[in-house]
């Protein structure tokens, strides 16, 4: 017997109910698995319910924030020093990023970057450098603690788009402690610094990138010796598996903080720079930050080779693979070594 078309209708859309029906259950089950103007219009009606956000994570770490929610407020830098009398520095432990530069005589001085976590004690604070801004215009309109410098640096940080704060415009942030020995006796605590500050900032915007994949290629590298100078930074990073992360020392001396244990970072960046210096016959060096150079990123125990790259001064610093994908670092503490481009990077396997 054949069949009508009207029959032939009803088989159809008795079809596609079924059809229809098994698909919209399927989806229902597994919306994930749904295109997303199925996914869209299922939320809409009530069938499912829409996925979770994804946590918060720290812009500066890529971590949770240790308070549940990150903090609205712009990053804090901390000028601290590396002077041998200066050890053991407070506070390095806690930063999210450390940036070491190269100043005049063979030393390096840090600046301890803060934002989702605070620091009771920070220090010994000291002066600050021209290229301090060059590294800060990364952060957005960052707060700088430091004490006092040259006539031309604090012209160079009055310009420069940051908050300010040594002793004068925030003497109440600032204490020397006298068990210490002038002038390495100066430090700050960053709760103290939000409030004397008084920035309505927002939380800065992501450096660097996060994941817990490892960039191809990447061999293994135990050891990472940065000879700023013989004398006063012969850096050397070693790879703790126990630890899992780069413990710090200088020559066979471990970098050790103020309130115990290593100095130590979960991602090493070395962003290979040139040095110029200033008109007559100036001694500190200013690392040129624009443009593109070598860089070497050490994570997991590995060492990934590439490329940094910033084209403005308002630009955020880039690292790149030898093919152009962009390397992610692990979530967590991270180091930048502003390393002369005229010295060797050693490694070691």
């Amino acid at each position: 017997m054949s069949i009508t078309p009207r029959g032939k209708f009803w088989v159809a859309a008795v079809t596609l109910l079924v059809v229809g029906g098994a698909a919209l259950g399927y989806f229902v089950a597994f919306p994930e698995n749904a295109p997303a103007i199925v996914q869209r219009t299922l939320s809409t009606v009530g069938l499912v319910e829409e996925p979770p956000p994804p946590p918060p994570e720290c812009p500066l770490t890529g971590e949770l924030p240790p308070s549940g929610a990150v903090p609205d407020r712009p990053a804090l830098a901390v000028k601290i020093e590396n002077y041998p009398d200066a050890r053991p520095q407070a506070g390095l432990r806690s930063a999210d990023i450390v940036y070491e530069e190269p100043v005049e005589g063979g030393i390096t001085r840090f600046i301890a970057i803060y934002h989702c976590s605070d620091e009771t004690r920070a220090g010994p604070v000291r002066s600050a450098r021209a290229a301090d801004p060059d590294v800060l215009e990364q952060f957005g309109v960052p707060v700088l603690a430091f004490s006092g410098g040259s006539p031309n640096v604090m012209r160079v940080i009055r310009e420069a788009e940051l908050v300010p704060l040594d002793e004068t415009s925030g003497a109440a942030a600032f204490e020397r402690d006298a068990s210490r020995a002038a002038p390495h006796n100066l430090y700050v605590g960053t709760k103290v610094l939000y409030r004397a500050a008084r920035s309505q900032e927002p939380a800065p915007d992501p450096v660097f990138t996060y994941s817990e994949d490892i960039a191809r290629p990447s061999r293994r590298v135990t050891t990472v010796h940065l000879p700023f100078s013989d004398t006063y930074a012969d850096v050397w990073w070693t790879w703790s598996p126990k630890a899992d992360a780069w413990l710090r020392s200088h020559g066979d001396v471990p970098h050790l903080a103020e309130e115990g244990g290593p100095v130590s970072a979960i991602n090493v960046v070395v962003q290979v720079v040139d040095l110029s210096f200033g008109p007559n016959g100036g001694i500190t060096p200013r690392p040129d930050l624009t443009g593109s150079g070598k860089a070497y990123v050490f994570r997991d125990g590995r060492m990934i080779l590439g490329r940094w790259e910033r084209p403005k001064p308002d630009d955020v610093t880039r690292l790149f693979t030898k093919d152009g994908k962009e390397i992610a670092l692990a979530p967590g503490r991270t180091w930048v070594e502003l390393f002369p481009s005229s010295l060797p990077v050693q490694t070691a396997r």
